[in-house]
């Protein structure tokens, strides 16, 4: 079992979704990682590429989230005219 890079909570679940395997960590943290690698190789990836990069990754993953709501794709969701049957 896998431990988040960034606090230690364990694996909690691995997905795998048109053709991407994400790990789901119990404090959410869900990177997307290559298929077909051992888990010494995703620990080792994950060790290396999430780790230094600390809290910037969560910063930088809310401000990409937030930019989503307030003027991209979701925000045209979220204000835009509701389709027929949708609520």
């Amino acid at each position: 079992m896998l431990t988040c890079p960034f606090c230690g909570s364990p694996e909690t679940d691995r997905l795998e979704v048109e053709g991407h395997r994400f790990l789901v960590f119990g404090c959410m943290f869900t990177p997307e990682v290559e298929p077909g690698l051992t888990d010494e190789e995703v620990a080792e990836r994950l060790a290396h590429v999430f780790a230094p990069q600390g809290e910037g990754y969560f910063r930088r993953t809310c401000d990409r989230l937030h930019v989503y709501v307030a003027k991209g794709e979701g925000a045209r969701i979220l204000t835009g005219t509701p389709s027929p049957g949708s609520g």
